[in-house]
């Protein structure tokens, strides 16, 4: 049995799909935005808390993106609900405050930090594809920095998860 091809999508539908996933990362952004400090102070290492910081100040760019990307579409962001990053962050990478080994609750931060990143490059990735489609040739730009500092942060955690294992 043959699988069956998929009907090529129109301009219409690619933008809905376009903007359904702009959505889900735009909410995601801005609930991990607001995450951010409270997730910061479980990190003991200096080097986390640095990290941490660098990557709320990309987070807070992407989102200054990410409202560019919605004014030159013309659409405005809607509240979403079913959201990964949300899910995600929701229950504070499911962390107990009262972790007793600061080396283990340092490491789950960085884990589900980059877990967030890795959906954020995907999210990213998939923007850009349709982007392209459509030929929204500035908003790939867009798109394709906040990728870049997305692969950055993953890079950035991974060599502190590895500084910290050593040290």
């Amino acid at each position: 049995m043959a699988a069956a091809t998929p009907a090529p999508l129109n301009d219409a539908l690619l933008q809905e799909v376009f903007i359904h996933h702009l959505t889900r990362i735009y909410n995601g952004k801005c609930f991990l935005l607001k995450s951010l400090p409270g997730i910061k102070e479980l990190a003991s290492f200096e080097g986390l808390k640095l990290a941490i910081d660098e990557f709320t100040d990309d987070v807070a760019k992407q989102i200054e993106r990410l409202e560019a990307i919605y004014v030159a579409v013309g659409r405005v962001p809607l509240n979403e609900d079913c959201n990964p990053i949300k899910n995600i962050v929701k229950d504070e990478f499911c962390l107990d405050e009262t972790q007793t080994i600061p080396l283990l609750n340092d490491l789950d931060l960085m884990l589900y930090i980059q877990v967030l990143g890795h959906v954020n490059i995907t999210s990213y990735r998939m923007l850009i594809m349709v982007a392209k489609t459509l030929k929204y040739d500035n908003i790939k730009q867009l798109l394709q920095e906040s990728f870049d500092e997305s692969q950055e942060n993953d890079k950035l955690f991974t060599l502190i998860a590895k500084e910290y294992i050593a040290s």
